[in-house]
Parts: structure tokens; sequence; C-alpha cells
């Protein structure tokens, strides 16, 4: 499955920026930042694996974009404190 996802992401045209105007709730932007940085983050198998995937370009990217629309939704503030919580 690595193979796979490391042959996609090299495929022409990936690393073109696209634009995208995105209509969604502060619920399912707090939930996929979550979910991202718990990829990004996690230390199991599958998590590492895909952080490898990844890369380090491709997670700062995915961070900063998560922390934009993170701020958009004045969430960004929230996000922090729920992170320190699920740290305790």
């Amino acid at each position: 499955m690595t193979q796979l996802y490391e042959t996609l992401l090299c495929s022409p045209g990936m690393k073109e920026s696209v634009k995208v105007d995105l209509r969604i709730s502060r619920k399912s932007i707090l939930l996929l930042s979550q979910i991202i940085q718990k990829g990004l983050t996690d230390s199991g198998a599958q998590s590492s694996e895909f952080a490898t995937i990844a890369g380090t370009e491709s997670s700062h990217e995915l961070q900063e974009m998560l922390k934009n629309c993170l701020e958009k939704a004045n969430l960004f503030e929230l996000d922090e404190r729920l992170a320190k919580l699920m740290k305790n």
C-alpha cells in the first residue's frame, strides 16, 4: 500500500496548486483537523506510515492548510486548547 501511495504522490501534476472553494461546517473543520493531526503525529503503525509517505514538505503544507482553515473558522484557539487537553 505504501508503494501505491508513493507512486500516486509522484505522478505528474501532483505538486500543482489547485484552488478549492469549500463551504463546510465548523464541526467538520475541527474534526478534519483532528484526523489529519492524529495521522501526522501518532506513533501507531498505520499513522507513522502515512507520515512517512506524506513526507516533511507535504506534512508542513497540510499543517499550514489546517491552521488557515481553523483561523478562518475562528477555531484556532479552541483547537489548541483541545490539543492540550488530549495530551493530559
